[in-house]
This record gives structure tokens, C-alpha cells and sequence, in this order.
């Protein structure tokens, strides 16, 4: 049997049009605040909404951990999605250059479970103190049985100054693709994950050994990469620090994958070419081969090998990535592809080396 995101119940066009109807409604609420302090900059397509406050940009954008939280349920393991959470929104705050300086996080439960609350709230602070990130408050709702598990979001509060915000404008074809390479999956795709696991091991999936050391329910718990901080540190500059490198847009690969988002700092016309993507992880290899999902359908649902995307100009690149690599070995930071004047993104595959061809909408 064949599986997609969409037979493991989840409906990316259906998503996107709610996305966008959302976002339509929302910009209703601009005029509200024309000439005050916190005037929107509508940013059409882009990873984080942003206010006008001055001298700078105050930046906020929401997400949580999806199903992944489900897999801790199974498992007891809750001490790395702290990790997870910051990453979903620390990560696409940074795509407008923009730190982050706060996140606030809600929980909604069926029934409070005090131990599992600890041990997620412990790995939240623990990510945040190393992004150098408070956390001011939060939210806990008791929901009983209007709820099936427990939910946990975030909202991130970042800032950029004017003349450091990154909206993928100047990009041109040419410009080079630098790529960073991520972990297993972060928090998007992992309904697919599950139902693939789930299919071929049956209702205890989570204990199936994936390896000598680990199940494929720690596996998929593996804690997302958080790119956020080494990218201030390595090439942007922080709020009062010097731009080191020029780049011209970021794009964190979350839902949609690579055609879904990298097309979205691109300007109209343009696309990308990229040749040279990195690897997935073994246990994304192993859930493609599983559940016999097509390769297009793996890049449309998750990273595939490369987790955030950096367009700069060709003579800047070998620098970049060797101040990312310097910095830390794990992103193994390479020229990925260019940008090309056409509105597709063509990639060869990384499962089985064919080259893919998605048009951008």
C-alpha cells in the first residue's frame, strides 16, 4: 500500500486555502493601526508577521509540535520537544532576520498531567536559555473530553531593525542556494510518520526497534535542529550587531517541504534549481521505502536532509558556509543550488537520484 499526508488524514491544499483565508481576514485589521505605533508590514507569503515600532520591527508568528507530542504520549519521553517548540518558531522569526526574544506557550489538555507538564516546560526553558530566549508566560486549559490529547503551541516575539529585514526582494537568478542540514523531521509530517509506522508495525509501532540503540518511537522524538542563534551569531548579526554576511532571503523547510516553502521568499517568476541537497536521515529513507510513498510526496511533506535554505551572491557562498561549519559541524552548510529565472523548483531526488520537477503556484 501506498501512503501520502493526505491518507494520514492531513490536507495540504486544504490547508493552504485555510491559510490564506485566514491571512486575508487578518489584513483586514491593518488599517486599524495606520499611523499608530505597531502599523503592519504586510508581507506577502513570508514566515512571520511583522509591526512597525520606530526605530524597528516587532516580529511574531505561531506554531507548536503537532503529532509529535502523540509519540511522547506513547513513549514517556517529553524532555525534547521543548527543543521542537522552539524551533518551529524561533526559525521562521530568523527567516526575516528578526530575534527572537520571547516565546509564550499554551497547553490544552484533556486531563492536567503535572509530570508530563514539568518535563515538556524543563526542555522548553533549557532551549530557550541556550537561544538566549525568555519565556514571560503561559497558559494551561483543562478541556476534558472536548479534547482526545494534549496540545501545546507557542507564539514567538522577535525584533529586527529596519534596514536588517529580510524579505527575499532582491533576489535574483543566479544568487546561490545554501543549504543546513536538519535531524530526522521536525514537527511537521509526522501524521505520515506515524500512519507509515503504524501500517507496518502495528498499534505498539512506537517500540519496534529501529536499531541496535533506539525504537521508532525515540527516533522520531529525535529533537528538532534549532538554527535560530547560530544564525545571528554566524552570519546576520544580532539586534545591535553588524550584518556579517549579506543574504537575501531564508526559508526554514517545515510543512509543504521544499516546494512549499522555499518558494516563498522568491520573487514573482523566479525558482530554483537544486542539485545538491543533503541526505535524509536513515529513518526517513526507511519510512519512504515502508510505506512505498513517492519521492515528490516526501519532499512536499518533509525536509528530506536540508532544513533551512540561505540565497546569497555566488562569491559570498564557499564563506558562509565555512563560518556555518566552522561554528558548528553539524549543519554541514554546502551549495545546495541557484535561483533561476523560471517559477519551478527542480531538485534531484536524494532517494533515488531522479530528478523532480514542482511548479510553483
Amino acid at each position: 500500500m501506498s501512503h501520502s499526508y493526505a491518507s494520514a488524514g492531513v490536507n495540504i491544499e486544504a490547508g493552504d486555502a485555510a491559510s490564506k483565508a485566514a491571512y486575508q481576514n487578518a489584513k483586514t485589521t491593518f488599517s486599524s493601526r495606520k499611523g499608530l505605533i505597531g502599523e503592519p508590514f504586510a508581507l506577502e507569503g513570508g514566515f512571520s508577521g511583522a509591526l512597525d515600532m520606530g526605530d524597528y520591527l516587532l516580529i511574531q508568528n505561531d506554531d507548536g509540535v503537532g503529532t509529535k507530542l502523540e509519540i511522547a504520549e506513547r513513549t514517556g519521553i517529553y524532555d525534547t520537544l521543548g527543543e521542537d517548540l522552539v524551533c518551529m518558531v524561533a526559525d521562521d522569526a530568523i527567516c526575516v532576520g528578526a530575534e527572537t526574544i520571547s516565546i509564550t506557550n499554551t497547553f490544552d489538555v484533556p486531563k492536567v498531567d503535572p509530570v508530563a507538564i514539568k518535563t515538556l516546560t524543563d526542555g522548553l526553558a533549557k532551549a530557550c536559555i541556550k537561544e538566549k530566549i525568555v519565556i514571560p508566560g503561559g497558559e494551561i486549559a483543562e478541556l476534558g473530553n472536548a479534547l482526545n490529547r494534549m496540545v501545546w503551541n507557542a507564539t514567538a516575539v522577535g525584533v529586527v531593525k529596519k534596514d536588517k529585514f529580510i524579505t527575499g526582494k532582491d533576489i535574483k537568478p543566479g544568487q546561490v542556494v545554501i543549504g543546513l542540514k536538519g535531524r530526522v523531521i521536525r514537527s511537521n509530517g509526522t501524521s505520515l510518520a506515524r500512519r507509515v509506522c503504524e501500517s507496518t508495525f502495528g498499534e505498539n509501532w512506537h517500540q519496534e526497534p529501529f536499531n541496535e540503540e533506539k525504537s521508532w518511537g525515540e527516533v522520531l522524538l529525535t529533537p528538532s535542529k534549532i538554527f535560530h542563534r547560530l544564525l545571528l551569531d554566524t552570519v546576520l548579526g544580532d539586534f545591535n550587531g553588524p550584518r556579517k554576511f549579506n543574504v537575501y532571503g531564508l526559508a526554514h523547510i517545515t510543512g509543504g517541504g521544499v516546494p512549499g516553502n522555499l518558494p516563498r521568499i522568491l520573487p514573482e517568476g523566479l525558482g530554483a534549481d537544486l542539485p545538491n541537497l543533503h541526505t535524509p536521515h536513515e529513518a526517513v529513507l526507511k519510512l519512504q521505502e515502508l510505506g512505498q510513498i513517492d519521492e515528490a510526496e516526501c519532499y512536499r511533506t518533509w525536509h528530506c536532509g536540508t532544513a533551512m535554505m540561505l540565497v546569497c551572491d555566488e562569491d559570498q557562498a564557499d564563506k558562509i558556509c565555512a563560518a556555518l561549519n566552522e561554528a558548528d559541524k553539524e549543519v554541514e552548510a554546502q551549495v545546495i543550488g541557484k535561483v533561476t529565472d523560471t517559477p519551478r523548483i527542480k531538485l534531484n531526488s536524494k532517494f533515488s537520484g531522479k530528478s523532480l520537477d514542482f511548479a510553483i503556484k
